[in-house]
C-alpha cells in the first residue's frame, strides 16, 4: 500500500517551513508538489503585503501585481499535480491519460464524487497556516493594547480550530478514496488572465 501524506505530515512539514525563509522548491512527488505549493502561497502573501503599500511607487506595486500573478498560477499549477500524484497512487485514474486536460476517472461503482480534491485541501491547510503564523505574532506585538492582542489570541484559536477540521476532512477523504466510497478529480485551472492567447487585453496588445 503506497504511504500517502497525512494532514498531520503536512501541517508539521509547512510549520516547519515557515521556521526559515522561503527558497525555491524542486518537486519529484506529492510531497514535493505540496512543498511547491506551500512556497508560493508564502510569496503570494508577501507579495499580496507589499501590493497594499500606500507610499510605494506605482512602479513598483506594478512589480508586486506581476509577482502576483506569477505565483498564482505557479499555486495552482501545483494543486494540480498533487492531485495527479494522488489520484495516481489511489488508482482512481488512469495513468496514460494524467497529463490530459480531462483525466479518465477509474472509480468504483458507487463511488461518491467529492466537490473539492485533496490539493485544493491542502492549499488551503497551507493558507491557514501562514494565517496562523500571521496571527501569533500579532498576539505578541509590544507596540499594541492588550484588546488588540486579545482578540488576535482569540482568532488565532478559531484558526487553528479551523486547520485542525480541515486537515480531518483530508485525512476522511483520502480514507474514502482509498476503501472506494469516494473519489475525486484533477480540475484544471485554465488561468486565462496569464496567458496571451486567452486574456483580450493582451491579445488586443499583440496586434
Amino acid at each position: 500500500m503506497i504511504a500517502l501524506p497525512s494532514s498531520a505530515e503536512v501541517i508539521a512539514a509547512q510549520d516547519a517551513a515557515l521556521a526559515s525563509p522561503p527558497v525555491p522548491v524542486e518537486a519529484t512527488d506529492v510531497q514535493g508538489w505540496v512543498a511547491v505549493n506551500h512556497f508560493h502561497n508564502r510569496s503570494l502573501w508577501a507579495q499580496e503585503d507589499l501590493a497594499r503599500r500606500t507610499q510605494a511607487p506605482d512602479a513598483e506595486i506594478v512589480a508586486n501585481k506581476r509577482a502576483i500573478d506569477r505565483h498564482n498560477q505557479a499555486r495552482n499549477d501545483a494543486i494540480e499535480r498533487i492531485d495527479e500524484f494522488l489520484l495516481s497512487a489511489l488508482g482512481l485514474v488512469d495513468s496514460a491519460t494524467l497529463a490530459s486536460a480531462l483525466p479518465r476517472s477509474t472509480v468504483p461503482p458507487g463511488a461518491r464524487l467529492n466537490s473539492e480534491t485533496a490539493g485544493s485541501m491542502l492549499d488551503r491547510i497551507s493558507i491557514l497556516g501562514l494565517k496562523i503564523a500571521a496571527m501569533r505574532e500579532q498576539t505578541q506585538r509590544q507596540d499594541v493594547d492588550d484588546a488588540h492582542r486579545q482578540a488576535c489570541a482569540e482568532r488565532l484559536e478559531r484558526l487553528k480550530q479551523q486547520r485542525s477540521d480541515l486537515g480531518r476532512c483530508y485525512d476522511e477523504l483520502l480514507a474514502d478514496a482509498r476503501a472506494g466510497r469516494a473519489y475525486f478529480k484533477v480540475y484544471r485551472q485554465f488561468k486565462m488572465y496569464n496567458d496571451p492567447r486567452l486574456n483580450p487585453a493582451l491579445v488586443a496588445e499583440s496586434k
